[in-house]
């Protein structure tokens, strides 16, 4: 199912925002670019946002300008998490990821015991799916490879880990920035995972 939209009129009347107000939060990053939809209408091309989205973080936003910069703001809110160490125990203890995910990650990524954020966002990724009981074990393996080979570039752009199966044969790939994906003929969808959405939960969970 789509997502619902709303557009950039609508917004500002709703949240009782101004235009100014918007674009700033946009330049200082506490609103993510790609929340920006330009769409074509009879009146021309016009901006709209996902709804329950942009309502949230608006929301977020005005409770906690009062005691953060919108510099501080967009620390917290931005996709990349510095100075974060955490073990194996602590992220279990405060219920992010599960044990099992742990050990199957560290099965593949073998960097030792201690997680960054880049890490713990690859381990909450495959602990996500797995308990979703859309892959299995052996595409979770997959999956861990994928993402820690691409970590670089996850942490800097918008990506959507995408899981297909097709005659008993699984595939994931990671779509970055892509508008639309196109598959061939009796290929399965399993997952479209969007992991800056992905980033979001985890640092809720981790804040």
């Amino acid at each position: 199912m789509s997502e619902e939209l709303i557009s950039k009129k609508e917004l500002l009347d709703l949240a009782g925002i101004s235009y100014g107000q918007l674009y700033r939060w946009k330049r200082k990053d506490l609103i993510p670019e790609e929340w920006f939809i330009r769409k074509s209408t009879f009146t021309g091309q016009e901006t709209f946002f996902p709804k329950e989205k942009i309502l949230k973080r608006i929301e977020k936003i005005q409770t906690m300008k009062e005691n953060l910069s919108l510099d501080e703001l967009a620390n917290m809110f931005s996709p990349s998490v510095t100075d974060l160490q955490l073990t194996a125990e602590e992220l279990v203890k405060r219920n992010t990821v599960s044990q099992m995910s742990i050990n199957l990650y560290l099965d593949i990524e073998k960097n030792g015991p201690d997680f960054n954020f880049s890490r713990i966002l690859e381990i909450y990724v495959l602990d996500k799916l797995l308990q979703s009981g859309e892959v299995n074990l052996e595409e979770g393996k997959m999956i861990v490879q994928l993402l820690v080979a691409n970590r670089a570039m996850i942490k800097q752009k918008s990506g959507e880990l995408v899981i297909t199966r097709k005659l008993g044969v699984s595939s994931c790939l990671l779509a970055i920035n892509a508008e639309s994906i196109h598959f061939e003929t009796g290929t399965k969808v399993v997952s479209r995972l969007p992991l800056m959405g992905c980033m979001e939960e985890l640092k809720a969970k981790l804040l």
